[in-house]
């Protein structure tokens, strides 16, 4: 995926997650849009005690945030699908609007 292949509101979001990897030095970075439009931005979370993948951090960022519903999300990862776990917090947040829109991006584009 590239930024040309997404409408100018998710491209901003694939920039946010790339940047904020890289600033990190994170193996993911994720950015979700709630229902009224604001971006959070997140990293991987790897502590003794605590490990989240970017998309349920920045998801947990826009709940403590009192976001209702995400509209969409970018995940910049080397991975080749999304986890059970991340798809299962993104259900959490379905709001009136449906689904929300998931992005999976290589950080190499």
């Amino acid at each position: 995926m590239t930024d040309s292949q997404l409408d100018p509101e998710n491209a901003k979001l694939h920039i946010l997650a790339k940047a904020q990897r890289a600033r990190n030095s994170a193996p993911e970075g994720a950015a979700v849009r709630d229902e009224i439009g604001r971006t959070y931005v997140a990293t991987t979370v790897d502590l003794p005690a605590l490990k989240l993948s970017a998309l349920q951090t920045a998801i947990a960022m826009a709940v403590a945030s009192g976001a209702k519903a995400i509209e969409a999300a970018v995940v910049v990862t080397e991975e080749k699908e999304f986890r059970r776990e991340d798809l299962e917090a993104v259900a959490d947040m379905k709001g009136s609007g449906g689904q929300p829109r998931l992005f999976l991006a290589d950080p190499k584009l």
